[in-house]
């Protein structure tokens, strides 16, 4: 028996007999459903809200350092930047080709003929491992992806997965307003895109993440004493080990860091953990790096590390003593005997180490940090690249531009605060931004701090003002709720607490702080669009009418060696082009970007620097079969081998004193025209870049034979060659091959 349907809200009448209360049911049945899924009935409290815009902030900066690192991709095509990358992406592939066992273990025959390369042994391995198990996870999600395209987004993903570190470094050093400032700022900032965008396939691709994710960690593990937070710190030390040789500026940054803490009186058992612990443990992982080895304990490069390791204990020991001692003047006699003590015993140590040869000095590329002067001077193949040399201020006004005037008043933010985690990140911005300005590669270093300290004094600047207009707003409500008679005085009482135009001059300079980063972010756009997303294997510039010019003749070169040449032909070109004939062109090369071994590099500039004959012996006796120049001289690209030849000469001249560069100059003047010495017109190098160049019209009203790139006439068109022939040239002349004649008594 069905149950008799009561009337609702008590009425007498059922809704099946009346139509216009049906009709109203339904209104109310749907008011109530809209009402249980407004926004009301989902209402947050203050902390959730924060969270839950923080967690939205944090994502769109999240998708936005992906994104706007994809302008290479969009123009041009997915490939992969620069020269480095080209050989981390052939290991890569290799990797995920054959295994990681074959990979460790494989002896590269194509590269440094006739010597070769064990690879496992002569790189940091983190940036392939880490993208062929990001290739191997795609593809057990059943991801159909090459190898290709997860190597170009590679940098761009551990980007974003930057801007969080970002985030949790600068909520631990100062407050979460702080950490999404520098997320933002980080993410589209110019000195860390240019080493990061879709395509570069570097090892600072991951390393920079590697090396902010240590930092945090450190400081994290420093300010709460926590085991499992310095057990994490050198995990992450021991992730930047295996990713990136700049690991060496991390193992003395900690320890400086410790030693400054001790020297101030910071001591205490929180950082005694941190420190021994990501100390002992990164170490003994690092170790595990085959390039690596026992560095750590041989090289003079580690030694302050494990001096202040050292040190630590001593402060250990006698803050124990203190405990155990009751009389002062007993225990200052015993800290003095016993600071001289460990002072003296590791100064002997480290001298007798160094003496007998067992600790390593100081590395050339490591001199080159502390003087500017000193690779210039005693190794010229690192001051040959551009990426070495010191940095100009229109330099860091083009990577940092309004970071470069927040960074000091960060700093005095931090010193206004001081504690251990402000005196961490002063100590890495001061340092790094001095490296920064030795060598122009380390602004990616410095942009990190210089965002982390910029989002400081960013965050505490508009707090504090948003603090003054609110304050002011308050006043006034408080004043206006209270009676006639207290009125005036509770007016009076407000503009007492406060100057006149206070609330104008903080909303005045919150609209121009919101102004300078717009133009910041208008900036950031322009230089990452376009300075920093056009790969250097294809060349872009303006023609006539404003169009886009697409020079691709690295790739046609490449193109025409793999498909044209033998499969054993070894290429001689500079080391420049080394990595990109090897995985492009896949021909065995004399020489590439590595520069481990100098000679072999020497032998190659003395071969381009002698005359024909001279250096047609010194190929045959490297096995010579093609050689490889890049020309500008049609299109105007100033970065050919011209350009780079004196280069050759002092790399050259270094090793066999043979070559002299005053040789190639005219009253020190470095010159390719008619006035040029004679040697220059004649040497192997020159020939082959003109080589027919003389009967070519380059440029509408100037003679034939006129070098774009340097703007004159060339001296020497009338060139032959005996012992070498023109293979093929490019479509623009940018890349010319030449064929290495066999002996006349030879087929």
């Amino acid at each position: 028996m069905v149950g008799k349907i009561e009337p609702v809200n008590g009425s007498a009448k059922s809704g099946s007999n009346n139509p216009s209360n049906s009709g109203t049911m339904t209104s109310n049945a749907k008011s109530d459903l809209f009402n249980s899924l407004s926004l009301k009935s989902l209402k947050l409290k203050t902390k959730q809200q924060e969270l839950l815009i923080r967690v939205s902030i944090l994502f769109l900066v999240y998708v936005l350092a992906f994104i706007t690192r994809l302008f290479s991709v969009l123009r041009y095509e997915s490939m992969i930047h620069e020269f480095d990358p080209y050989f981390n992406y052939r290991t890569t592939l290799f990797l995920t080709e054959k295994g990681f066992y074959e990979f460790w273990n494989w002896f590269d025959s194509e590269s440094w003929y006739p010597l070769g390369r064990i690879i496992g042994g002569t790189l940091y391995p983190g940036l392939m491992v880490t993208a062929a198990i990001i290739y191997w996870g795609l593809r057990f999600l059943k991801f159909a992806v090459h190898i290709r395209e997860v190597c170009v987004l590679t940098a761009p993903f551990f980007a974003s997965n930057t801007t969080l570190v970002a985030y949790f470094f600068g909520k631990e050093i100062w407050d979460s307003g702080a950490g999404l400032v520098a997320a933002a700022l980080i993410a589209i900032c110019p000195g860390y895109i240019s080493r990061s965008v879709a395509g570069s396939y570097d090892n600072e691709g991951v390393a920079i993440f590697a090396l902010l994710l240590t930092f945090y960690l450190f400081v994290k593990a420093v300010n709460t004493g926590s085991l499992a937070w310095a057990l994490s710190s050198a995990f992450g030390y021991f992730y930047m080990v295996s990713a990136w040789g700049g690991y060496v500026f991390i193992i003395n940054l900690i320890p400086l860091y410790v030693l400054v803490l001790l020297i101030t009186g910071r001591y205490s058992m929180r950082l005694y953990v941190a420190y021994n612990c990501m100390y002992i443990l990164g170490m003994l992982l690092a170790m595990q790096i085959r390039f690596v080895g026992f560095q750590h304990v041989q090289s003079g490069e580690h030694m302050a590390a494990m001096g202040v390791f050292f040190l630590i204990q001593v402060f250990y020991f006698l803050d124990w003593v203190k405990y155990m001692l009751s009389d002062t003047k007993l225990f200052q006699s015993f800290l003095k005997i016993t600071v001289t003590s460990a002072v003296a015993v590791g100064s002997v140590a480290l001298g007798v180490g160094t003496a007998s040869g067992y600790i390593s000095p100081w590395a050339g590329r490591f001199y080159s940090l502390l003087d500017p002067t000193y690779a210039k001077d005693h190794i010229p193949i690192i001051a040959s690249v551009s990426e070495h040399q010191p940095t100009a201020w229109s330099s860091f006004m083009f990577d940092f531009h309004i970071l470069l005037f927040l960074f000091p008043a960060g700093l005095y933010f931090c010193f206004k605060r001081l504690s251990d985690a402000t005196i961490f990140i002063v100590m890495y911005g001061l340092t790094s931004m001095y490296f920064a300005g030795v060598m122009v590669r380390l602004i990616l270093v410095a942009t990190p701090a210089v965002c982390l300290i910029s989002s400081i004094a960013v965050s505490a600047t508009i707090k504090n003002l948003t603090q003054l207009v609110r304050a002011k707003r308050k006043a006034s409500q408080i004043s206006s709720g209270k009676g006639a008679s207290n009125v005036k005085g509770s007016s009076k009482g407000s503009l007492d607490q406060s100057p006149p135009f206070q609330k104008n001059g903080a909303i005045a300079l919150l609209v121009g702080a919101f102004y300078l980063l717009s133009r910041y972010v208008t900036h950031c756009t322009w230089v990452t669009s376009e300075a920093y997303s056009s790969p250097s294997i294809v060349l872009a510039a303006r023609g006539a009418h404003g169009n886009r010019v697409i020079f691709d003749d690295y790739r046609e070169a490449y193109f025409w060696l793999r498909q044209n040449t033998p499969q054993d032909a070894k290429v001689m070109s500079w080391w420049d082009y080394g990595y990109q004939i090897t995985a492009m062109g896949n021909r065995t090369v004399i020489v590439d970007n590595n520069t481990w071994n100098n000679t072999h590099i020497a032998t190659v500039g003395r071969a381009m620097s002698s005359y024909e004959d001279d250096a047609y012996e010194i190929m045959r006796s490297l096995d010579v079969d093609y050689v490889l120049v890049v020309f500008g001289g049609v299109t105007g690209y100033s970065s050919d081998d011209i350009n780079k030849f004196l280069w050759m000469v002092r790399i050259g001249g270094g090793v066999f004193p043979v070559i002299k560069e005053p040789d190639y100059l005219v009253n020190g003047e470095y010159r390719v025209d008619k006035g040029a010495a004679p040697k220059m017109l004649n040497c192997l190098m020159y020939k082959l870049s003109y080589y027919r160049f003389g009967e070519l019209v380059t440029e509408y009203g100037k003679p034939p034979g006129y070098d774009r790139a340097r703007g004159v006439e060339i001296g020497n068109k009338d060139i032959k060659l005996e012992h070498l022939e023109e293979a093929f040239t490019t479509s623009n002349w940018i890349v010319r091959i030449y064929r290495v004649k066999p002996p006349n008594n030879r087929w």
